[in-house]
């Protein structure tokens, strides 16, 4: 018998299939994922899903003499609540929002996009709707999603675990970056949130379980399932925000994400300066109320845990304040007078009561 015809005969050996990674799987995911991800296209996009890099043009999208900004996050353990319901369809939103509401708050345009996702055993189906999630998430805040990671690790994650990571780049021109003239008198602007977003949910997890309540459960704060109720997505305020920051009179913006408003408005403050925020001025929104019951939560506790309905804030000029609460309010925002900016001592303060 010849060489060839040994070849030819010869027994296959063990594949990386048979350690249990799937490529035509991942390649057809990429097949699957490439019209969502079309869809997010913008002015700077120069190339589509399957390279080894993903490119983007600068001065296509309109910068002169741009600075870059990057950002990264992943969802938490509000993924469990995904994973252990099967709801995973917009989870990717939360993904998004985390990165891209970062970015506004240094005064930064989103522009690109890349995921990664890590699981066990790749099923196509689920991880469609995952990803489409995401480039939901990109394109109702103006962001190409141009690229990505999608590993299949056998023995790292089991019973349809998987993770999620997110990498945003957004651009200004140079000298509009935020914070800046922040001063004694400028006037705290909240805009809502939808709920808990993506943060304190190992806390809420554990408040579930101590409730008695299961995901498919009636929600005793919304309508739904407990499960449905407390994915709603993270809010987007891109688009938003921007609209505000191009009217002028916006002196600094943050993202109110764990550590609550208590950790997170003083970040963007100067050292010398604090705040002074009315509790009063907004209604604790029932999933807040039913956490803070169902756990025994002191005011405190509730403040520095979660976002407590306020998912933004913007430190605006005193002779901006109407013009851009109107503002935001015309782009689908619920806005509040929060408080204002005050000498001293530095941190938040606050009168009335939340709950």
């Amino acid at each position: 018998m010849s060489d060839a015809e040994q070849a030819k005969g010869a027994k296959n050996g063990i594949t990386y299939a048979d350690a249990g990674v799937d490529i035509d799987a991942g390649n057809a995911l990429v097949e699957r994922i490439k019209p969502a991800a079309k869809r997010t296209a913008r002015s700077g996009s120069m190339s589509g899903l399957g390279g080894f890099g993903a490119l983007f043009d600068l001065k296509a999208a309109g910068y002169a003499d741009p600075i870059l900004v990057a950002a990264t996050d992943g969802v938490g353990t509000k993924l469990r609540i995904a994973i252990d319901t099967g709801n995973v369809g917009t989870i990717g939103i939360d993904l998004v929002a985390m990165c891209v509401n970062d970015l506004v708050c240094q005064g930064a345009e989103p522009l690109f996009f890349l995921d990664y996702f890590a699981t066990g055993k790749l099923e196509l189906d689920s991880a469609t709707r995952i990803i489409e999630g995401i480039a939901e998430g990109c394109a109702r805040s103006g962001c190409a999603l141009i690229g990505g990671e999608t590993a299949e690790m056998p023995g790292m994650y089991h019973g349809g675990d998987f993770d999620l990571a997110g990498f945003a780049v957004g651009a200004m021109e140079r000298g509009q970056d935020l914070p800046a003239g922040v001063q004694a008198g400028d006037v705290l602007l909240g805009l809502s949130s939808d709920g808990v977003h993506s943060n304190g949910y190992s806390l809420v997890r554990k408040l579930v379980e101590v409730s008695g309540l299961g995901w498919q459960d009636d929600c005793p704060f919304g309508t739904g399932t407990m499960g449905e109720v407390l994915l709603t997505p993270t809010r987007l305020y891109v688009t938003q925000v921007l609209r505000a920051i191009r009217a002028g009179g916006v002196h600094a913006l943050a993202h109110i994400t764990g550590g609550g408003l208590t950790e997170n408005l003083p970040r963007v403050l100067p050292a010398d300066l604090g705040a002074q925020i009315d509790l009063h001025s907004w209604q604790l929104p029932g999933v807040f109320q039913w956490l803070a019951q169902t756990g025994g939560m002191d005011q405190g506790e509730m403040l520095k845990t979660f976002n407590c309905g306020i998912g933004m804030i913007l430190v605006v000029a005193p002779d901006r304040a109407n013009a851009l609460a109107a503002l935001l309010r015309d782009a689908g925002e619920d806005v509040h007078v929060l408080g204002h900016v005050t000498d001293g001592e530095a941190g938040v303060s606050y009168t009335g009561t939340l709950l």
